[in-house]
């Protein structure tokens, strides 16, 4: 087996369930060639974009006691796309804040 750290498999902070992606957020990310995986993945480190402290602090808290996490992407100066893992960990939806 491998030891080298380049190998090791990333740690996520908080399972994210089953993956899903309203319409206009799947389109939104398909017209701007946004990977939306890697979205995720900044999502899932704990990055959770262009949130204020007070949202960062409640998704760190959220982490340690099971409540909803949401993070929000600015993909151009208009676009803005959010991820919501959901408190039961079920399920993490990529959509647009109109969509919420």
């Amino acid at each position: 087996m491998n030891q080298d750290p380049i190998f090791d498999p990333p740690r996520s902070l908080f399972p994210l369930g089953q993956i899903v992606t309203t319409p206009g957020a799947l389109k939104a990310l398909t017209d701007f060639d946004v990977d939306p995986m890697s979205l995720i993945r900044r999502h899932n480190d704990g990055d959770w974009g262009d949130v204020d402290e007070f949202d960062a602090q409640q998704n760190r808290f959220a982490i340690r006691t099971g409540l909803r996490i949401l993070s929000s992407y600015s993909i151009t100066d208009i676009v803005t796309i959010w991820i919501i893992t959901e408190a039961d960990r079920t399920a993490t939806t990529i959509l647009l804040p109109e969509e919420y």
